[in-house]
């Protein structure tokens, strides 16, 4: 790969994305007015996949309890990636709402 160091062209990059927020997120920020994603879109694709990692860590965590060939290290890094996700979808959460709040405390 042109422009890739030789220590990270050995590195798969499609296992580092997991497509969190990798179209919504990017779209949203990049497009500016025109033709973006509505807010409502993007907060459905971080639930979204917020849910698919959970699962995908639930399923490692039990794929390493019933010992079917699941790595320790594997389940440690989709636990810990489902937990990320959820802390980055409350804090969206809490900024929106406290957003919100404010808005509905302005007196016009």
């Amino acid at each position: 790969m042109p422009g890739v160091s030789p220590v990270m062209s050995g590195i798969s990059i499609r296992g580092l994305d997991d497509g969190f927020l990798s179209d919504a997120g990017v779209a949203a920020s990049n497009a500016g007015g025109s033709g973006s994603v509505p807010f409502a879109g993007v907060l459905q694709s971080m639930v979204k996949e917020t849910s698919a990692l959970d699962q995908k860590a639930s399923d490692a965590v039990t794929g390493l309890l019933n010992g079917s060939g699941v790595e320790v290290h594997d389940a440690l890094i989709a636990s810990q990636k489902a937990s990320m996700a959820f802390e980055l979808a409350l804090q969206v959460r809490n900024k929106a709402v406290g957003a919100y709040q404010q808005m509905m405390g302005m007196q016009f």
